[in-house]
């Protein structure tokens, strides 16, 4: 098993770091963008005002040399889940110090706004145990039920087929590339955990199953928004 960190940050006092579709794109952008030992470009200096040319992310690089591998990601209205493995030496931290401080400039100079943006340096925790390596990727990807059905934290989903409907129909997570359905499939390297999972359906089939059974208390000791 790769060496895997479950990444969190929020913004300062529960505030919201998403507003609307545009932001979302540009951290989006941003994961892809700072995944990089070489300095990031400005080639989207004017994504405020033009974000339809940065939507596409990814296409535009031949080689790159990065910093970490991201297997999966999820942003949500207040936070964002990463999945990490660092491809070199403090990897994660000089990536995590590009995403953060690139962002929060972005989201201020956007919203006219001053200070601190995240509650403070993100939050980690190394992915150690065969369980939780098992479940992490599948909590990661149904975090968007907090917004559709808050039952499924207690294996208590009203309807299951509206919930893996929902899933299917929110952009910002890794899920969707994940189903082989393209996203934003240049951000996130899915290849390890393909693998050990059988492949796309071989993931989908476990998520859904995942839905019905299983309990977060088998994780909880590495969920880090508590």
């Amino acid at each position: 098993m790769s060496e895997l960190y479950h990444a969190l940050n929020r913004g300062v006092d529960k505030k919201k770091i998403f507003l609307d579709k545009q932001d979302h794109l540009r951290f989006i952008h941003d994961l892809y963008e700072f995944n990089d030992e070489a300095p990031a470009s400005n080639n989207c200096h004017g994504f405020r005002r033009m974000p339809v040319k940065c939507n596409d992310v990814g296409r535009r690089y031949i080689k790159r040399s990065r910093l970490v591998t991201i297997h999966a990601f999820c942003l949500m209205p207040n936070h964002y889940h990463l999945l990490l493995s660092p491809r070199v030496e403090n990897g994660i931290p000089l990536f995590m110090k590009k995403l953060n401080g690139g962002y929060a400039k972005y989201f201020n100079e956007r919203y006219d706004r001053k200070g601190t943006l995240f509650e403070g340096r993100y939050k980690s925790v190394p992915v150690t145990a065969q369980s939780h390596f098992i479940h992490l990727p599948y909590y990661i990807h149904l975090n968007p039920l907090d917004m559709f059905d808050h039952g499924w934290r207690d294996r208590v989903v009203h309807s299951h087929a509206d919930t893996i409907k929902y899933l299917e129909n929110y952009r910002w997570s890794s899920h969707l590339d994940y189903l082989g359905k393209k996203n934003f499939p240049s951000v996130t390297q899915r290849e390890f955990l393909l693998e050990f999972f059988g492949g796309q359906e071989g993931y989908a089939q476990a998520l859904a199953q995942w839905v019905k059974d299983i309990s977060i208390n088998e994780i909880h000791d590495i969920i880090l928004e508590k």
